[in-house]
């Protein structure tokens, strides 16, 4: 989700609610601690030099169970930090602390803001040596014949 979508699901909500990809709910009295713009310079496998920027939200829960992050001081916060930082409609990123500092990306459905799952991968497929997928399809008589004979390929 980039910026203008979080903020146009910003202004259609009462209260803001997160909730983690295991369908857990983060607590209601959490912070919303940092708003940071977020730059990285890397080489992928394949020795390309990439530039990657984004917004990172860092939700934070404290023991103050009275604490409740309005969607209008939300926007506010943001807004600020917008202003200070400089950066534009970049996409966000939301961590926040499980076993370790968790990175999600942020979606939304039914008035509720989904922190969803990251997944690492291979910039550079084409130069390590890494097919493309392939989809794969396997007929009813190779389906129903056992895979594990001694002449069935597979060893």
């Amino acid at each position: 989700m980039n910026l203008s979508t979080f903020f146009e699901h910003l202004d259609q909500v009462e209260e803001l609610t997160f909730v983690l990809p295991n369908g857990t709910y983060l607590p209601p009295h959490f912070h919303l601690t940092e708003v940071a713009l977020v730059s990285k310079k890397f080489v992928d496998c394949g020795g390309t030099m990439r530039d990657e920027s984004l917004i990172s939200f860092q939700l934070w829960s404290a023991d103050d169970y009275d604490h409740r992050l309005a969607p209008c001081r939300a926007y506010g916060i943001v807004e600020r930090a917008q202003e200070a930082l400089g950066f534009g409609n970049l996409d966000i990123e939301v961590e926040y602390q499980g076993d370790t500092i968790g990175r999600y990306d942020l979606d939304f459905d039914n008035g509720r803001f989904l922190l969803t799952a990251k997944q690492t991968d291979c910039l550079a497929k084409d130069k390590c040596g890494i097919p493309e997928a392939q989809p794969v399809s396997v007929s009813v008589a190779e389906s129903s014949g056992s895979c594990c004979s001694p002449d069935s390929g597979c060893c």
